[in-house]
């Protein structure tokens, strides 16, 4: 039995006709024979009774087409189903973000999504690298987009980048330091600095511009993944956020925020990435977050 076979039985129930399914079907009266009698011979029993050139359909036959009527249109959402998957319309999307991603992705995506793509299910984690790459490698994640800085290569993970983001330092538009021009590291430290956790690349560019003052460990008052949390500290006090300007381009459009002007801009950017395990097939609706990324992440 398969759905060919039903799909003819239910045009002859329809029609009432060998002669008039057969055209319906574009098919031969002898093919259409065939197949309905093979389907008999399944099931055991007659399914039309062949009375001329009419047929009716026998119980058996009734009963069959009736559920027929269910499994064609389960088949024909099946399909739909499908064609959906390889457009990438439907599915699902279990992401990790990192701390700046997230910040700049997290909220529009969702709306994104949702607005867009009501077939798809999103599913966002966020944490550190180390546990989001764990995550990956048990398969509980699909992807990730993170500071690739910050993680190590791996022969089981394809790392593909994405954008460079520049960094600095920024407050409040009512700071003490905000419109002040060749600021030294000290004048910053004086205040508490808030960021993510560094990876040694930006650790040892700060260093490297700003000496020992700078040191992460040293440096970093306020700590989190949550870019969000530390903005919103940084908006309510004195305190310093250093991080990629792409994360406070809205805070500092709407003139809440300001950058500060440092005598010795910092050079080093977040380098940020899609990250996915080597030899897994990704779902097509992957590409939704991949477009989508590749547009938010930009100065």
């Amino acid at each position: 039995m398969n759905l060919r076979q039903l799909e003819h039985l239910i045009a002859l129930a329809e029609c009432g006709s060998f002669t008039r399914a057969a055209a319906r079907l574009h098919l031969t009266q002898s093919a259409l024979s065939r197949s309905v009698q093979a389907l008999e011979d399944e099931l055991g029993g007659p399914l039309i009774d062949r009375a001329g050139k009419h047929s009716e359909l026998t119980p058996l036959g009734q009963a069959v087409v009736a559920r027929a009527h269910r499994i064609g249109l389960e088949a024909a959402e099946i399909r739909r189903s499908a064609e959906l998957l390889r457009q990438g319309e439907a599915g699902t999307m279990r992401v990790g973000l990192g701390s700046g991603p997230g910040a700049l992705l997290m909220t529009p995506l969702l709306a994104h999504v949702a607005g867009l793509y009501p077939h798809v299910r999103v599913h966002i984690s966020r944490g550190s690298t180390e546990l989001q790459v764990q995550q990956l490698r048990e398969r509980a994640l699909d992807a990730l987009v993170i500071d690739t800085r910050r993680l190590a290569p791996a022969r089981d993970l394809v790392i593909e980048p994405m954008s460079e983001l520049r960094g600095g330092f920024f407050c409040r538009a009512g700071h003490p330091l905000a419109g002040q021009a060749a600021l030294g590291i000290e004048q910053v430290l004086r205040f508490p600095v808030a960021t993510t956790p560094l990876s040694d690349e930006v650790a040892r560019a700060l260093l490297d511009c700003y000496g020992s003052e700078a040191d992460p460990e040293r440096m970093a008052a306020l700590q989190c993944e949550d870019v969000t949390s530390l903005l919103a500290a940084v908006e309510a006090t004195d305190a310093v956020f250093f991080g990629v300007f792409a994360a406070v381009r809205e805070s500092v459009a709407a003139g809440r925020m300001t950058e500060l002007h440092m005598a010795r801009p910092l050079t080093v950017k977040a380098r940020f990435g899609y990250v996915r395990l080597a030899g897994r097939t990704e779902a097509p609706v992957m590409q939704v977050l991949r477009r989508f990324a590749a547009e938010r992440l930009r100065d």
